[in-house]
């Protein structure tokens, strides 16, 4: 009730602040670098990082020192890892569902997923975000075989001092309600899990644009990813509740 009272209430000072953050927040792009190969000794783990920028790395120099780079070497210490990443700036979920649908049927059998930050700012319904993540889940299960798939937590982007107020409220309440949804759809099929990884706001952990994850922030995520495909789901210690990266009315 909130959410769409606070939409017809503040749309004018919304839409304003919006347009100033996407007019002067530099635009990152995302880092060169390999985005599949197979590394590692041991058991064969076939692994997919699947989403939007945050996943796709932007905020670091190179792929070794994003995301996938930091998982992928996080993980081949115990495994043979052959890896994919598929991942674009901008991508919602119905985005991401349309990538993973044209292309071939490889199989996999760990998805982390980052999706939600587009759309939060782009005003993806409640109906349409669960019926999105079903259908996401059901691919990545049925027609990709992954056992186990992996949705993090939408950034909390309540706590990022690049959204000017009362931006930062309203985008930051609208991640956790879709948080909120995305957790319980996760605990409705073994198959998923809700990774939620918690940062300082501290330099190194920002990116320069303010709100895209650092390369000290993705190593954070990549090892407490890894730590909980090693663990079967279990949260590596000490347990980090929260999300990563943030964003604006900038594609993500």
């Amino acid at each position: 009730m909130l959410y769409p009272l606070s939409t017809l209430l503040l749309a004018p000072v919304l839409i304003g602040q919006g347009r100033y953050v996407r007019r002067i927040t530099p635009r990152l792009p995302e880092p060169e670098g390999e985005r599949q190969g197979t590394v590692g000794e041991g058991p064969e783990l076939r692994l997919l990082i699947l989403g939007d920028s945050a996943a796709a790395g932007v905020g670091a120099s190179n792929q070794q020192d994003a995301l996938a780079g930091q998982l992928v070497s996080a993980l081949s210490g115990d495994h043979r890892v052959t890896w994919s990443l598929l991942a674009e700036t901008g991508r919602k979920a119905a985005d991401v569902l349309t990538a993973l649908n044209a292309v071939p049927g490889d199989h996999y059998d760990v998805v982390l997923v980052s999706v939600g930050v587009n759309d939060v700012t782009g005003r993806t319904s409640t109906r349409q975000w669960l019926s999105l993540l079903n259908e996401l889940s059901d691919h990545l299960i049925n027609r990709v075989g992954a056992s186990r798939v992996l949705f993090t937590a939408i950034p909390p982007m309540h706590l990022f001092p690049a959204l000017p107020q009362p931006l930062r409220w309203y985008l930051g309440m609208r991640a956790r309600q879709m948080n909120g949804l995305m957790e319980s759809v996760c605990k409705s099929r073994s198959e998923l899990e809700y990774l939620s990884v918690s940062f300082p706001l501290e330099p190194g952990f920002m990116a320069s644009d303010g709100f895209h994850p650092g390369p000290d922030a993705y190593r954070l995520w990549a090892g407490h990813s890894a730590g909980c495909i090693r663990n079967g789901g279990q949260a590596p210690t000490p347990e980090i509740q929260q999300g990563i990266s943030g964003s604006s009315g900038h594609a993500y």
